[in-house]
């Protein structure tokens, strides 16, 4: 069966990660932070992050402000939203197949809410994606396969019917297991010939 609906990663595919190791080093140089304690702290604390069962200010109200700073969240705030970067070459890809109209276009990835509605806003993702299937929204992440399930029940989609995309090897196997068809994500160029071998572009 042809996919007719594409499942995109956000972080390392369509903008730069999010909150990932290297926006948390470069946030522990700008603000001076012990980078190995708040590795440390974030580890403890991401899966309740991601799955949406704690806000972006009380994360760091323990990650970091368990001890007085000399800067404020909302500096600190403003410093990670900033370190999100679009990739231009997947956008315009994205762009062409929204055009076309042909597929659905939809989010699978894991991210905490308000990063995910900052990047979702800032970056214009609603002009081509209709489904954000979001761990902060469904509750689960990746790599477990419940997300993907969760997701295929939002979309009211058959496993057949899908193609998700992730850079990240470790992100494929669940969904292959399920019946998705999965790609690894390299380059937009890579992208493109790999969708265009299948008919859907």
């Amino acid at each position: 069966m042809t996919p007719n609906t594409l499942l995109f990663d956000l972080g390392g595919v369509v903008l730069s990660n999010g909150w990932d190791h290297e926006q948390r080093a470069r946030t522990a140089a700008r603000f001076a932070l012990d980078k190995a304690e708040l590795e440390a702290r974030h580890a403890r604390l991401v899966d309740p992050l991601e799955c949406g069962q704690l806000r972006l200010d009380d994360y760091l109200a323990q990650v970091v402000f368990d001890t007085p700073r000399p800067f404020t969240a909302a500096e600190l705030t403003d410093f990670i939203f900033s370190c999100s970067q679009p990739n231009p070459e997947t956008l315009e890809l994205l762009g062409e197949l929204a055009a076309n109209g042909r597929l659905r276009l939809a989010t699978l990835n894991n991210e905490g809410r308000e990063l995910n509605q900052y990047r979702i806003a800032w970056f214009g993702l609603r002009r081509y994606f209709s489904v954000f299937c979001s761990s902060c929204y469904l509750g689960v992440r990746k790599p477990g396969p419940e997300i993907y399930r969760r997701a295929l029940g939002i979309l009211q989609a058959d496993a057949a019917e899908c193609l998700f995309i992730d850079d990240r090897e470790e992100n494929l196997a669940a969904p292959r297991a399920l019946g998705i068809a999965s790609l690894q994500f390299l380059s937009a160029d890579q992208l493109r010939y790999q969708l265009g071998q299948r008919g859907l572009l």
